[in-house]
């Protein structure tokens, strides 16, 4: 016995969900600091403010927290919504987010020299729906052996 498979999948979505909305408020947050001019509270050493006036805190000219707050909002829409190619779509988002996140964080440890500690939070949130998106993916397929279905 154990759950089906609409039953693991509904799980993964509601974690999902969650951690979307974590990730929401972080970059949320940081975007909101940004825009009143505000230096974003941090409790470890002050580099929040360090990575967030670097010339690595935008993309083409976007703040790299407006791109991680749509990512988000992307992923809560994804786990929200049942549907196989909403599993695809945030597996796409996710694994993007994955590869800035690293980026980022490499250019913090060894480029600007300051650690942010919502950059750290929002890698992790992303990392973490990486996984659970490969789960979603892999919990979507359909079984190899239709004697298990």
């Amino acid at each position: 016995m154990g759950f089906d498979r609409s039953a693991r999948d509904f799980w993964v979505r509601v974690t999902c969900v969650i951690l979307a909305v974590a990730g929401i408020a972080v970059t949320g947050y940081l975007v909101w600091e940004r825009y009143h001019g505000n230096n974003p509270v941090c409790a470890i050493g002050g580099g929040c403010l360090t990575v967030q006036r670097s010339e690595w805190s935008t993309v083409a000219g976007v703040p790299v927290a407006i791109l991680g707050l749509l990512a988000y909002i992307g992923m809560l829409g994804c786990a929200l919504a049942p549907w196989a190619w909403a599993a695809l779509a945030s597996l796409f988002l996710s694994l993007l987010g994955v590869m800035l996140s690293g980026y980022l964080t490499y250019l913090e440890l060894f480029t600007i020299h300051a650690i942010c500690e919502y950059c750290v939070t929002s890698a992790i949130i992303v990392t973490v729906l990486f996984v659970l998106s490969i789960v979603r993916v892999l919990v979507m397929s359909p079984p190899s052996d239709p004697a298990a279905a």
